[in-house]
């Protein structure tokens, strides 16, 4: 996987976003991408919200009370977005860096240990579930990060929850991923709380190095886009 100067990296914090907006926006992004748009990531975060992936089961959804449901494309069951998570989204041309679906879904996992491990905490991926959990002996463990992916042409979009600092109440108004596991989250599992940004830029950084990439540029706001 080298490094392609013509093709720099581009990195966006977007702050606090309806899902609706982003997820039609990266669904725009991939359909007018070519083989020379630069890779994208986008860190952000939620306004409340339980998102139902293509393998979703309705009876996962088991109370969502005042939080809408919003069917998405992306692979997996149901999960939750909201303030304090980092919802990180990969819109990368997979072919171009030699990648496999299986290769960016490790790739993830990895980065997300790897950013756990910076401030302390042990965490590490299953392998019958997607995603980063952790372990608590004999227990069934706590998730802390959620992956879904979807590929068109070649490229992804979706990619990562990340929870740092959130409440966790609506998690229990649903079944996270069909697992039946408790969640859990950076805040809960230090002595003072890793500020949201920093724990961001951090994963970022590992994200960019993992893609093969030497470094990234950051720019403001979503890309502009035809209107199409």
């Amino acid at each position: 996987m080298g490094q392609h100067p013509e093709s720099p990296l581009i990195l966006r914090y977007l702050g606090c976003r309806p899902y609706q907006e982003t997820f039609e926006a990266m669904k725009a992004f991939t359909d007018q991408r070519d083989k020379h748009t630069p890779d994208e990531i986008w860190l952000l975060e939620h306004e409340p919200v339980f998102t139902q992936g293509q393998a979703g089961k309705e009876e996962y959804i088991l109370m969502p009370g005042d939080i809408p449901v919003i069917n998405s494309d992306r692979g997996g069951h149901v999960t939750y977005h909201g303030p304090g998570q980092i919802t990180g989204y990969l819109l990368i041309d997979l072919r171009r860096r030699g990648l496999g679906v299986r290769d960016l879904v490790t790739l993830i996992e990895e980065a997300l240990v790897a950013t756990l491990a910076h401030w302390g905490i042990y965490a590490s991926p299953r392998a019958d579930a997607p995603g980063v959990y952790i372990d608590r002996g004999a227990s069934k463990g706590f998730k802390i990060g959620s992956l879904g992916l979807r590929v068109r042409r070649g490229c992804s979009y979706h990619g990562l929850n990340f929870n740092v600092n959130m409440d966790l109440e609506p998690w229990s108004r649903i079944n996270p991923c069909g697992l039946g596991v408790e969640m859990t989250q950076m805040a809960d599992l230090l002595d003072s709380p890793a500020p949201l940004q920093d724990v961001s830029e951090y994963l970022a950084d590992i994200l960019t190095k993992k893609l093969g990439y030497n470094g990234h540029r950051v720019e403001d706001g979503l890309p502009l886009l035809s209107s199409h």
